[in-house]
């Protein structure tokens, strides 16, 4: 590489671990003109800082060259695989069994931009645009992440997320949520799937901030995810985007944490 790193680059280390997961490489057609790492440098200084494709530095690969591996990767479910495959090695790091047997659900409304896109009105946050609605484990790994329009109250976008990840709950014997996801969601959980639903609900005595248990974790999560600029608003047009950019920040922030 030369060139001066970036602080969103890959180091060595990680590179080591991220290596084995990235797409087998085609003996057909033309040789790449980049390396793999350096692509993903790439994308990864747009999720990190927050400018457009267009407005990436001349010294890594060119903008096109980024966005179509970026939209390729999402397309195929590779940055979701990826950030199985991380997740699992993190549990593993801290002495935790590959798979979880505990979740938290919970939602972020976010402000969209003139880019166009499903959106609507969340009228408890007061904010126009979409919900992130993610499921995490105990550690705050993302497992599932699912973003439609703000207005798709919590219990339906709930059940929208749940069977999304599925297949991938299967190892799930508790997930907790918060209060405003207790009544109709609770009985359908009950009734389809296997695991049971736990609603946290803050005491109508208490007044002002209080951490409630296991409810933080989730929250902590929607703060990493705050770290990348690019995630700051949802400014993509497709809700499929934003649920990409979700698994980047998670892929970036479980590198750091392996090495």
């Amino acid at each position: 590489m030369d060139r001066t790193p970036y602080h969103s680059d890959v180091t060595d280390a990680e590179w080591k671990i991220l290596e084995m997961l990235m797409p087998v490489t085609s003996e057909k057609g033309r040789p790449r003109k980049y390396e793999w790492r350096e692509i993903l440098n790439g994308i990864f200084f747009v999720v990190r800082s927050g400018c457009q494709w267009r407005q990436m530095p001349h010294d890594l690969p060119k903008w096109w060259t980024a966005y179509y591996y970026f939209r390729l990767w999402m397309v195929s479910g590779i940055w979701e695989k990826i950030n199985d495959e991380l997740r699992k090695m993190v549990r593993e790091d801290v002495g935790k069994n590959r798979d979880a047997s505990a979740a938290i659900i919970d939602s972020q409304s976010v402000k969209t931009t003139e880019s166009g896109g499903a959106r609507g009105y969340d009228a408890g946050k007061k904010i126009n645009g979409r919900k992130r609605h993610i499921i995490v484990d105990t550690l705050g790994l993302v497992i599932k992440a699912v973003v439609h329009s703000a207005d798709v109250q919590d219990r339906n976008g709930a059940m929208r997320t749940i069977e999304a990840a599925r297949e991938k709950l299967g190892t799930i014997k508790l997930m907790w949520a918060d209060g405003g996801y207790s009544g109709q969601l609770v009985d359908w959980v009950k009734k389809g799937i296997d695991f049971v639903l736990e609603i946290v609900k803050r005491s109508d005595d208490e007044k002002g901030f209080k951490v409630l248990p296991m409810r933080w974790i989730v929250e902590r999560t929607f703060g990493w995810l705050g770290r990348n600029r690019r995630m700051s608003k949802d400014y993509e047009r497709h809700p499929r985007t934003s649920e990409a950019l979700v698994y980047l920040g998670m892929i970036r922030l479980m590198l750091r944490r392996l090495v």
